[in-house]
């Protein structure tokens, strides 16, 4: 009797870890962003889609990847969506308002990707998305860290972070492209 009280708690224990294993990461899908344009991105809209995150900044030497991004956007419309996250963490580099933020985008470079509102990708006060996208224990991927503008996040159809490119890796590039 004791040796199947035994088993029985030992199957009991086993299963647990096994089920808080598989939960340790959390859903993509529940994160809240504010557009900006003060609506909702409703990130289950796009499960389904990979989705490439990318915090943004006007005046970044990088900025010009607002090209690339575009194109890759209207490349691959179908399968993937590119979600733009002003940011003002490296630099001083995005100072702009809202408004001013979004007419730059789509004046200078066509712009019709979905922006965020501005957020913060580090530190303290970090947007929940950001800390789901750099932090393993909510991904299940990988443990990284925002080094400057533009740099990217790839997540899959079904909300799992595939890579991150850092931003000399040009939105067209091979390596992001050959994962679509």
């Amino acid at each position: 009797m004791k040796k199947i009280t035994y088993l029985i708690l030992l199957f009991s224990c086993l299963n647990s870890i096994a089920q808080s294993q598989s939960t340790s990461s959390e859903s993509l899908y529940e994160i809240q962003l504010e557009g900006i344009d003060g609506t909702n991105i409703n990130l289950k809209a796009f499960k389904g889609k990979k989705i490439l995150f990318v915090n943004v900044a006007s005046e970044c030497g990088f900025t010009n990847q607002y090209d690339g991004l575009q194109e890759l956007y209207t490349k691959y419309k179908e399968k993937l969506v590119v979600i733009g996250l002003p940011c003002n963490q490296f630099g001083g580099q995005e100072p702009g308002k809202a408004l001013e933020i979004k007419t730059f985008c789509r004046l200078n470079f066509g712009v019709d990707f979905p922006l965020s509102a501005k957020i913060k990708v580090k530190g303290s006060a970090q947007h929940k998305l950001y800390t789901w996208l750099t932090s393993k224990a909510k991904n299940g991927k990988k443990n990284s860290s925002v080094k400057w503008n533009f740099q990217k996040y790839l997540v899959d159809e079904q909300g799992n972070l595939i890579d991150v490119f850092y931003s000399m890796t040009k939105p067209m590039s091979n390596r992001i492209t050959k994962l679509i």
